[in-house]
C-alpha cells in the first residue's frame, strides 16, 4: 500500500515567482523567506517521495466565477501553466499520476464528497510556485522528481466550504492515499495564505497573532480552526487569507500523532503573511509515549 510520508504547507504569492525569475532570493526583502526552505528540501531529498498531492486554489486560470466547483481533482496525464498576467515564466509541465487521481476521485465519491473530475487542467501559481520552491533545480534538470495530483478547493467564489468540511476532505484524502494499492511514497502539499487582503478598506491587512495561533494549532490541535465560520475566518485573516483552508486540508491527511519538523513565518511579502511548515507522522513508539 502507499505511504504518506508527510505534509508541507507553504505560501504561493505571485511575487515569489518574480523574485525567483530575477534571482532576488538573497536580497534583504526576500532572504528570510527563502532561507526557510533548505531544511524542507533536505527532508525531501532524504525521503524521496514519488508523488505529490497538491491542495491549492485556482485564481481564474482553470476556473472562473461562472464555473467554480467547490472541490476538484485533476486526472490528466500532465499539467501545464499559462500566462496569468503576472509576468511569471511558464515552466516545465508537471507529470500527472492518473492511477492515484482516479483512485482518489472514486474514494472521495464513496465518502460523499462531490468532486469535479478534470481530465484536462491548467495549473496556476498556487501550484507551480510551491513546486519551484520545494524542488528548485527540477526545471534546470529537465524533469520533476515527482508526479502530481492537483486537488483544488474553492476559496474565491462564495459560498465557500467550511473549515470543518475542508479538514474532513483532508482526512478522506489521507484514507484514500493509504488504501491505494501501490508501493509509492506520497507527500501532501497545502498551499496558500497566510493572512492577507488585497482589496477594499482592509487592503494590506495582516494578523500575525492569529497566523501564529493557527500554525501552532496545526501541530497541537488541528481541529482548532474548524470552530470558526468562513465569515469569522475572513474577519480574522482577510478575504484572501481564507486560503488557510488548504493548510487545514493538508494537515487533515495525516492521522494520529505528528511531528512538526520545521516552520517559518515572515511578513510582509507583497502585503501577505508568508509561512512554511513541515509535518511527518510520529513514529509508533513516540505516539505511544505521547498517549
Amino acid at each position: 500500500m502507499a505511504e504518506i510520508i508527510g505534509a508541507i504547507t507553504t505560501s504561493h504569492v505571485p511575487a515569489i515567482g518574480r523574485a525567483i525569475a530575477r534571482d532576488l532570493q538573497q536580497q534583504p526583502y526576500w532572504k528570510p523567506f527563502f532561507d526557510s526552505f533548505p531544511p524542507v528540501r533536505a527532508w525531501l531529498a532524504e525521503k524521496r517521495p514519488d508523488v505529490a498531492v497538491v491542495i491549492y486554489n485556482d485564481h481564474g486560470l482553470n476556473f472562473f466565477l461562472d464555473k467554480m466547483p467547490t472541490f476538484s481533482v485533476g486526472a490528466a496525464a500532465s499539467y501545464s501553466g499559462a500566462d496569468e498576467g503576472w509576468g511569471l515564466p511558464v515552466g516545465l509541465p508537471f507529470p500527472g499520476d492518473q492511477d492515484l487521481s482516479w483512485h482518489l476521485v472514486e474514494s472521495l465519491m464513496q465518502e460523499e464528497f462531490d468532486i469535479a473530475t478534470c481530465q484536462e487542467m491548467l495549473v496556476d501559481h498556487a501550484l507551480t510556485l510551491p513546486m519551484k520552491l520545494l524542488w528548485p533545480d527540477a526545471e534546470k534538470q529537465g524533469a520533476w522528481p515527482v508526479t502530481i495530483v492537483p486537488v483544488c478547493i474553492n476559496t474565491v467564489q462564495f459560498p465557500l466550504p467550511t473549515a470543518a468540511r475542508c479538514y474532513r476532505l483532508g482526512q478522506a484524502i489521507g484514507r484514500a492515499i493509504s488504501s491505494w494499492n501501490a508501493d509509492r511514497r506520497v507527500v501532501v502539499v497545502g498551499t496558500g495564505g497566510l493572512s492577507h487582503q488585497l482589496d477594499g478598506e482592509r487592503a494590506g491587512f495582516i494578523n500575525k497573532r492569529f497566523d501564529e495561533q493557527f500554525m501552532h494549532s496545526l501541530a497541537a490541535d488541528p481541529e482548532w480552526a474548524t470552530r470558526f465560520t468562513i465569515n469569522q475566518l475572513v474577519e480574522k485573516v482577510g478575504t484572501q487569507g481564507v486560503e488557510l483552508l488548504m493548510w487545514l486540508a493538508a494537515r487533515g491527511t495525516l492521522s494520529g500523532e505528528v511531528r512538526e519538523l520545521h516552520s517559518g513565518y515572515h511578513i510582509p511579502i507583497s502585503n501577505t503573511a508568508a509561512g512554511l511548515m513541515l509535518f511527518e507522522p510520529a513514529p509508533a513508539s513516540t505516539a505511544l509515549s505521547m498517549a
